[in-house]
């Protein structure tokens, strides 16, 4: 609890308590309004004091404003007829709770949302003279070493250079799991390490690092407002005022026209009291908290689940996606080539992998890479010579003295090598030893493990068709459609090429239903930029991608995207609950309220209850089922 709220608990016990004992209190009239006065403005005097800088600059019609006029107008009808002044004391008195109630709840879901994005690094480790200093992380320059010990934040992302521990990624990814990391692994700030000490050589400045862009994103989250946010705005704009013409006309015009035309007494005091209560029914309070809350709670709760949602329109127009169109390798496939198969060998498939290995051993291509790490050590560089690559072929090397050639099917051609077709799908790698077909090398992009269930996720609730938009060769791209089972494919794709897909679809599907785009590379930004929704693959996705899009995966899990999409769904659902709640039992109370069924004690019961029930139902979006 605050200390601005610890006072106004404070205040609302003395008043209540005041309110209480003065009833039993025998005392002059006079003295007798004085004491109830005191006991007003202590409960008060914050309400006047807002009510009156909304006059003076001319922003009149407000909720403070309507509960002014209530209770002064209350308190002059008990000065007039000697009455009771109790009921305006009590109609402040349950106004402050409600408040008191809905900062507290505000807070506490403000509190709890920023716990979980408290990733923010607030130093960085820096060896000088085999001493440890702490220095600040936006000093700290590319290519900087810096020393990251157990339980601290990995302030800047970079790759290790020395040393192998677990990673606590839950503030960033929602993955309870820690990550196992060694060295040559690259990690991101805002993860804690838990185990070994860790030498990271930073690879970007603390500005442009993952923590940054994630804090960015979530504090401009709030400025991009929703179409349900807007409507709430403009509504309260014509409310308000509305409301209080329409308490002007029920004090005024019911006794004019009881005696003017029907010859009745006016009962002016009724009337008034009427239209009083009839202002403390109608505060949209309600309304005017709960939804931003709404969203908000919703952005806190993706967040938590690794999620991140760059604007409540964002959040509304994702609960609309009926079409998902993805990018291939490294949105649904890890983007890390890896050994599939070795066919038709005349040396034992270790020995063919080795040779390889060697053979692509000066090469920085993914492919060489693949081979390596199936070879399962480091080539030894002093067994090979006579490098010579043949663009868009392969590679001719000597290896232990015997010759290598390592490609595609055209360096076979080229060589006059009969070699043997493989109906496989992936990159195929065929070798020649010594002149002689030596057999081929199946390598394919591994489908990630979750993709299939993400996309059998997807359909499940209800996305009318999953696209796929590749530049990858047809055969291999049907292939991962096929298994996937995604309805629509398109391959041999350029940039421009994605951008025109998406824009034939766009113009194909229902004007309610939107379409999404997701992927991780630079090619994938002018899509993500078109498509209704864009969300990208924030672990291992490009820069260009992350600023594109609408919506970052943390973790790159696909499985995020449907996830995403139900806390979308139901902090819609929730938006329009308040909604239609509010507005139902606001109209109802305004009607009994003017007709003279509700007096002002059940007015402001029913004003702060709906606020208080619309708050707690706001803040259900902050909490996320799992799967």
């Amino acid at each position: 609890m605050t200390k601005k709220q610890k006072k106004m608990l404070i205040r609302i016990i003395i008043a209540a308590v005041l309110m209480v004992v003065l009833n039993f209190i025998p005392a002059q009239r006079y003295v007798r309004f004085a004491l109830y006065l005191i006991t007003y403005l202590i409960i008060g005097y914050d309400i006047l004091r807002k009510a009156f800088k909304g006059i003076l600059n001319r922003q009149v019609f407000d909720e403070n404003f309507l509960m002014t006029i209530a209770t002064v107008g209350a308190m002059a009808i008990a000065i007039y007829e000697n009455g009771d002044y109790t009921e305006a004391i009590g109609v402040m008195l349950f106004y402050q709770v409600g408040e008191f109630f809905q900062s507290y709840a505000i807070g506490k879901s403000r509190r709890n949302i920023s716990a979980l994005m408290d990733i923010r690094p607030d130093y960085a480790n820096i060896e000088r003279d085999g001493a440890l200093e702490q220095v600040d992380p936006d000093e700290v320059a590319i290519g900087t070493t810096i020393i990251v010990q157990p339980g601290e934040k990995v302030p800047i992302d970079g790759i290790i250079i020395e040393g192998s521990s677990s990673l606590n990624t839950s503030a960033l990814t929602g993955e309870s799991l820690p990550r196992d990391v060694h060295c040559k692994d690259e990690v991101i700030s805002g993860c804690i390490n838990m185990t070994g000490v860790l030498k990271v050589r930073t690879t970007k400045e603390f500005g442009e690092s993952t923590v940054s862009k994630i804090l960015e994103l979530v504090e401009n989250s709030s400025s991009r407002k929703s179409q349900s946010e807007n409507f709430i705005s403009r509504f309260a704009r014509y409310y308000t005022p509305a409301v209080c013409y329409s308490a002007l006309a029920l004090a005024v015009l019911p006794p004019l026209v009881r005696m003017l035309f029907m010859e009745l007494p006016a009962d002016w005091g009724v009337w008034i009291y009427r239209a009083l209560t009839f202002l403390v029914i109608s505060c949209p309070c309600a309304l005017v908290i709960s939804i931003p809350l709404s969203f908000f709670a919703g952005i806190g709760g993706a967040s938590k689940e690794g999620i991140l949602i760059k604007g409540s329109n964002y959040l509304e127009t994702l609960s609309k996606t009926k079409y998902v169109v993805f990018d291939k390798t490294g949105t649904l496939t890890q983007g890390v080539f890896e050994v599939d198969a070795v066919h038709h060998n005349t040396l034992e498939e270790q020995k063919l992998l080795e040779y390889a290995a060697l053979a692509e051993s000066a090469s920085s291509h993914p492919i060489s890479k693949s081979l390596q790490r199936a070879c399962g050590s480091r080539p030894d560089r002093s067994r090979v010579s006579d490098i010579q690559e043949i663009s868009g072929n392969g590679i001719i090397a000597t290896v232990d003295g015997l010759p290598v050639a390592v490609g595609n099917d055209k360096l076979m051609k080229h060589l006059n090598i009969p070699y043997k077709n493989c109906h496989s799908v992936g990159t195929i790698i065929h070798m020649a030893i010594d002149g002689q077909y030596a057999g081929h090398i199946v390598i394919s992009d591994v489908i990630k493990p979750q993709a299939r269930e993400a996309i059998a996720a997807l359909k499940a609730s209800g996305i009318a068709k999953t696209i796929m938009l590749t530049g990858d060769a047809k055969k291999v791209a049907d292939h991962v459609a096929a298994a996937l089972g995604i309805d629509e494919v398109h391959s041999e794709l350029l940039p421009a090429d994605k951008v025109e897909q998406v824009e034939r679809l766009l113009a194909q599907k229902p004007a309610r239903g939107k379409l999404a785009f997701v992927g991780d590379g630079i090619n994938d930004a002018p899509v993500l930029s078109r498509a209704d929704i864009g969300i990208a693959m924030g672990a291992m996705g490009s820069d260009a991608a992350i600023e594109a899009a609408d919506i970052v995966l943390m973790d790159d899990d696909p499985m995020k995207i449907s996830k995403a999409i139900r806390i979308s769904r139901k902090c819609l659902g929730i938006v329009y609950q308040n909604i239609v709640f509010a507005l139902g039992i606001k109209i109802l109370c305004l009607l009994l309220g003017a007709l003279g069924f509700v007096n002002m004690w059940l007015a402001v019961f029913a004003d702060v209850g709906v606020m208080i029930i619309a708050v707690l139902n706001a803040i259900r979006a902050l909490f996320v089922r799992k799967l």
